[in-house]
């Protein structure tokens, strides 16, 4: 059965459900099949599409499943043919894209570490923490930054400053690979995960 059931209040259900009923069977590659009693693509077709069993999306989509991982919603959303912002708002609804955590004892940089930074004065490198926040750069790094209405909170800046959009030539990836970042920095509750050590990025 297909569209009969609600979400029970499920925002990421709610959206998804709205999503499918944009697409066509023409749009993904599926023969048409008369008239149809929902619009859009039936439950079973994106399972197929996202490559998931067709009761686990529909568990998805009535609120019985609500903690998907990182690589079913993008799966779902490549299955559904989201753009960038429609993914990322995809994975807020899903709960992986952490919510601002306090600052700790981890973003204190070594001294080390901030040598080791300083001595690449050819090239832009700046230190992040877990939160991809930037926590000191190189002069190189804050000329390359400097466009950025916010520097020290990347993503942020990543998703809603404009300039982030020219500065970054391969924007769409950069967003992917942050909230993918994010996701596997953070449980699903928001809480760092104390393993993930703070990295020094080269660009």
């Amino acid at each position: 059965m297909d569209g009969m059931d609600g979400s029970d209040g499920f925002p990421l259900g709610d959206f998804l459900r709205a999503r499918r009923s944009r697409l066509t069977p023409a749009e993904v590659g599926f023969p048409s099949s008369g008239a149809r009693r929902v619009a859009g693509l039936r439950r079973e077709e994106v399972a197929v599409l996202a490559g998931v069993s067709a009761d686990y999306y529909a568990r998805l989509e009535q609120g019985r499943e609500r903690s998907p991982s990182g690589q079913v919603v993008d799966a779902i959303a490549r299955a559904l043919r989201l753009d960038t912002d429609a993914r990322w708002h995809a994975c807020r609804l899903a709960g992986l894209v952490p919510s601002p955590v306090p600052a700790d004892a981890s973003d204190e940089v070594d001294p080390a570490l901030l040598q080791l930074m300083h001595g690449f004065p050819t090239a832009a490198a700046y230190v992040i923490n877990r939160r991809l926040e930037v926590l000191a750069s190189n002069p190189l790094a804050d000329a390359l930054l400097a466009p950025l209405g916010d520097r020290r909170r990347m993503v942020r800046s990543l998703f809603l400053d404009p300039a982030a959009r020219e500065l970054f030539a391969d924007w769409p990836h950069v967003a992917r690979c942050s909230a993918e970042a994010l996701r596997l920095a953070t449980d699903t509750t928001g809480t760092t995960v104390n393993s993930a050590p703070d990295r020094r990025t080269p660009q």
